[in-house]
């Protein structure tokens, strides 16, 4: 694989069992680019290695008076040195070219996981560790990876230094046989605390990285309330607790740094010391004391390999351990449901939307209300409602600590019971690109991609839908009006007007709207709205309602609320309460005959209950706003 054959066609299924078992997924993966890149090391190591004997036989050359055998041995230096360069080069090149494929591979396995899990996967995982999975992370994966080959490659190196100076020179070639797998082996037993200092720097990184994401976020509310001055303290202390879990962290790998340089230091003084003594005695030349010499300070080159490999795993281990927590998660799929008897084909088009968990049914072309009095369990529901329910239970659904997936995906899904029916036919039966287009989900806090209005409604649709009358139903106008006047000037279409990233340069109400124009533009043939109108004033709310239903006329709707204004414009209401169906009716129905639902609407006390005060000041503001819109 080449880097400009990236994106991947396929990146595969990884196996996210664990984070070793990712690193070595990703590894098998790039095979071909690993032995490229080893190919390319022992060539530049192996010259790096011949490079002592070289200069040993030109001395020997010198000192025996052979300037023919001087001459050769020059030719061969010559040689060994363009190998060294040409094997750097594409030592480099082939390295460089795995990091960033497998970092690649990396970034396509969460997209398409984020695509999968939709706006589930921020209930499952702390938006935070999001960050740093699909940013930092996927760097120290991908420099693991790339790094393995030249590790090898510099394995190959020592082993031939060792190997040849035995031969070349016996009694100095086995004082360097012995003491370079000593120096090698001897930082390992300071890997494991450097090991913990890292992961507590990532895991204070990380809790940093989340605390300012939720600071910029809702920088506006802190403002004010005036608390921003309190958040940025906290993140003030947040940084100083990185800055010092770093300062510990690399005080450790220090250490290993030194003793990398401090060993072969001493070893280097053993050789010449005990080298020169035997020069003295004429047991060895003085070409073999300087190709000895020159041998064990060449070893420092590829030594350095040992501290970068164990960097390099330290750090990517963390990262693909939280990497593959992510990639573990799933939602219920075809795979994993029994198998059917024969392929599930699409429901038949005009059929009722039902959930047998709870008793929900919501009737074909009709716009259907839904009251629950728990908003957590509201927002679970519409989930369910999609297909895709992903619920949290105590944290549990956050993955396994040590990474192996365990407890997550189908287990949990398994106990959300029966999957919702279209039609009579399983949403969990069908692939997740039919269930996503016969229903759309609109969470309670929708998200607006930055850039203009014309790409922001320019999403998968039937057709049937002009954007103009989606955001005239979801009640735009002074949206549009906004958007031009922030936008530069001479600008005279609000549809090429920018939206600032997540639409922040708007209001609540105004990006909940434009969102809900979004959903409305797709005409899916189910659509579920989880308080669509909660941030809007109540004039604006019955007009929006007005507009969702004749909209949305002929088609299901199923719209989670409490709003009076949006409960008296359905066609049917339904009331949940401890996760089941506790009654069915009109609004106007139900604030008579059910006190809980009354209560859950009018947020009436039992005094007033009593009273029946709360209805009778219900129906006269219902009144009023109907007579007014």
């Amino acid at each position: 694989m080449q880097i400009s054959d990236l994106p991947y066609p396929d990146p595969g299924v990884p196996d996210a069992r664990s984070g070793p078992r990712f690193l070595l997924w990703l590894g098998r993966g790039q095979i071909g680019g690993q032995l490229k890149s080893l190919a390319w090391g022992m060539l530049h190591f192996g010259a790096v290695a011949g490079l002592p004997y070289a200069v040993g036989l030109g001395v020997d050359a010198v000192v025996d008076r052979e300037p023919d055998r001087l001459l050769l041995v020059g030719g061969l230096m010559l040689l060994i040195g363009v190998a060294i360069s040409v094997g750097d080069a594409m030592l480099h090149r082939t390295a460089v070219t795995n990091w960033i494929t497998a970092a690649a591979r990396v970034q396509q396995l969460l997209a398409r996981k984020t695509a999968e899990l939709g706006s589930a996967l921020t209930r499952r995982v702390a938006a935070g560790e999001v960050v740093a999975v699909s940013t930092g992370d996927v760097e120290k994966i991908g420099w693991f990876v790339e790094a393995v080959s030249r590790f090898l490659a510099a394995v190959f190196a020592i082993v031939l230094v060792c190997v040849g100076l035995v031969f070349y020179a016996p009694e100095l070639g086995v004082v360097v046989a012995v003491g370079v797998p000593l120096i090698a082996l001897a930082p390992l037993p300071l890997l494991p605390r450097a090991t913990r200092r890292a992961d507590v720097q990532r895991e204070k990184a990380g809790k940093a990285t989340e605390l300012a994401s939720d600071t910029v976020a809702g920088l506006r509310v802190l403002r004010g309330i005036g608390g921003e001055e309190l958040f940025l303290g906290r993140y003030r202390e947040a940084s100083q607790e990185v800055r010092r879990a770093a300062v510990r962290s690399a005080r450790m790998w220090a250490l290993i740094s030194a003793i990398q340089v401090v060993l072969p230091g001493l070893l280097l003084i053993t050789v010449v010391w005990y080298g020169a003594s035997l020069a003295l005695d004429g047991r060895i030349a003085v070409g073999e004391l300087v190709a000895a010499f020159s041998a064990v300070a060449t070893l420092l080159y590829p030594l350095r390999h040992f501290e970068e490999i164990a960097m390099a795993y330290s750090f990517s281990r963390p990262s693909a351990k939280r990497a593959a927590r992510v990639l573990s998660l799933t939602r219920t799929d075809p795979a994993e449901r029994p198998a059917q008897a024969g392929p599930v084909g699409e429901p038949a088009a005009g059929g009722d939307l039902y959930d047998p968990r709870t008793g929900l049914l919501a009737p074909a072309g009709r716009f259907t209300a839904v009251v629950c009095g728990d908003p957590d369990l509201a927002g679970r529901l519409a989930e369910r409602l999609g297909g895709h329910a992903m619920e949290d239970r105590d944290g549990g659904d956050r993955g396994g600590e040590d990474g192996d997936g365990s407890g997550s995906g189908s287990d949990r899904d398994a106990k959300d019971g029966p999957s919702v029916l279209l039609g009579g036919v399983a949403l969990d039966d069908l692939g997740l690109d039919t269930a996503r287009r016969l229903v759309l989900v609109q969470d309670k806090d929708p998200v607006l991609l930055s850039g203009t209005l014309r790409e922001l409604l320019d999403v998968p649709a039937s057709g049937a839908v002009e954007s103009g009358a989606a955001l005239a139903a979801a009640q735009c106008a002074d949206v549009l009006d906004a958007l031009l006047q922030s936008a530069p000037d001479g600008m005279e279409d609000p549809m090429d007007a920018r939206i600032t990233e997540r639409g922040r340069s708007l209001s609540g109400g105004q990006r909940q709207r434009l969102a809900l124009a979004r959903s409305l533009v797709t005409d899916p043939e189910v659509l579920v709205l989880d308080e669509p109108t909660s941030a809007v004033d109540s004039h604006t709310e019955a007009r929006i309602a007005d507009g969702i239903a004749a909209l949305r006329g002929g088609r299901t709707t199923v719209v989670l609320a409490s709003s009076p204004l949006l409960l008296d414009r359905a066609d049917r209401v339904v009331l949940i309460d401890g996760g089941t169906v506790a009654a069915v009716g009109t609004h106007r129905e139900l604030l008579h005959r059910e006190p809980l639902y009354r209560a859950v609407v009018t947020r009436e006390t039992d005094e007033e209950q009593q009273a029946g005060l709360g209805l009778t000041q219900l129906e006269e503001a219902l009144t009023e706003i109907e007579e007014s819109a």
